[in-house]
């Protein structure tokens, strides 16, 4: 191989390894908030196997998310958009007839968030 061959290969290499990105120094991830609907639902055994209560701060997330139940027990924030209320629960359940971005939640967590008697609220929610 010729000089002018290793040299270029050189600096060629130089130039990838500093153009490369690093690694974000804080060692953070974002959260990834997702927006839908917030309804409620009378709870009990749940797709994550373990029988829930009314009083429980538990929601079910949509097919879409829960695939093989990996976030069974995952602790999520959930804020209802139009009042401002947050409130902290823990994945227990699949909702098969909830659109993606969707949770249905027990009365005790959505009574935190709003009104039964609306059934529905605006949500914005992510995994902690």
């Amino acid at each position: 191989m010729s000089r002018f061959a290793v040299v270029a290969f050189l600096f060629a290499l130089i130039v990838a390894v500093i153009a490369a990105p690093s690694a974000d120094p804080s060692g953070s991830i974002e959260k990834r908030s997702r927006t839908g609907r917030g309804t409620w639902f009378n709870v009990g055994l749940g797709a994550c196997g373990k029988t829930n209560e009314d009083s429980d701060k538990i929601i079910a997330i949509s097919s879409d998310i829960y695939g093989n139940g990996k976030y069974c027990d995952d602790k999520v924030t959930i804020k209802n958009t139009a009042n401002g209320k947050t409130a902290t629960a823990i994945v227990r359940d699949e909702c098969p007839g909830c659109g993606a971005n969707d949770i249905d939640m027990s009365p005790s967590l959505f009574e935190e968030l709003g009104d039964l008697d609306e059934g529905v609220l605006k949500v914005s929610w992510n995994f902690n």
